[in-house]
């Protein structure tokens, strides 16, 4: 018994240690952006490291207790002595799956799908929150994927985007009601990866499917036309001649 109270004890720092490591090391190298507002980076760090503290004197200072009546039962004893490997292998299991989730496997965005799980173009926040000014010069190369898509969004009409030429970057994500659409897609996140919501610019291109792969990221330079699809949803969209493959940013979200 008090073997198994010590590596429940353990168990708890462990994993509460690697949480808080992982946390701090996000931080540190950047990568926490793929989880919270940058806003939060410092208070994030902060509670971390003190809570690394709290749980490790925790651990020092609180006592082993000891129960009186483990080996009252003779039946109990031999019950524990034949199943007690089952803790500590299990929590040596627990532990290993935390440390290869946290601290190995890179960090990786939101995708498709979980756009597939949201709608896209769908929140009014995501879209007017930051609404883009429109330049006095008609100057739009500083325009981005949210720009674009909160100005499609206003219900600008065609004649407001034919003398516009965009450039986007995003992955790849389907139209679901037109298989020659796709959408050059970024998530907005207004808090947290949890609250954030897709945005997209839709691109016509016939038989992208065999040439793109869904999630991959691309930069998109064109015009805005109208559809030729005359019953698709999305009455305005980007044709162009060349669609460029590139990485993903360093910074994959919208904030």
């Amino acid at each position: 018994m008090v073997i198994r109270r010590l590596v429940g004890r353990w168990q708890g720092v462990v994993l509460s240690l690697i949480g808080l490591i992982a946390t701090v090391w996000l931080g540190l190298s950047g990568q926490l952006a793929l989880y919270i507002h940058p806003r939060y980076f410092v208070f994030t760090v902060i509670m971390a490291v003190i809570a690394g503290v709290l749980a490790l004197a925790a651990f020092a200072f609180a006592p082993i207790t000891h129960d009186g009546h483990a080996h009252d039962n003779e039946h109990g004893d031999e019950a524990g002595s034949r199943w007690g490997w089952l803790w500590p292998v299990g929590s040596v299991l627990t532990i290993s799956a935390a440390v290869v989730a946290l601290l190995i496997l890179p960090p990786s965005t939101l995708t498709t799908a979980t756009v597939a799980q949201r709608d896209l173009n769908g929140s009014a926040s995501a879209l007017t929150l930051k609404a883009p000014a429109l330049p006095s010069k008609g100057d739009y190369s500083a325009f981005t994927v949210r720009d674009w898509a909160s100005l499609l969004r206003s219900g600008a009409g065609q004649d407001f985007f034919a003398d516009k030429t965009a450039t986007v970057t995003g992955f790849v994500t389907p139209d679901r009601t037109d298989a020659n659409v796709f959408f050059v897609a970024r998530f907005v996140v207004t808090c947290c990866a949890v609250d954030a919501q897709p945005i997209g610019v839709p691109v016509y291109h016939p038989g992208w499917q065999n040439e793109y792969k869904t999630d991959s990221w691309v930069t998109v330079t064109s015009s805005f036309r109208a559809n030729p699809n005359p019953a698709s949803r999305e009455t305005i969209v980007l044709i162009p001649d060349s669609i460029n493959p590139t990485t993903q940013p360093a910074q994959p979200y919208v904030y």
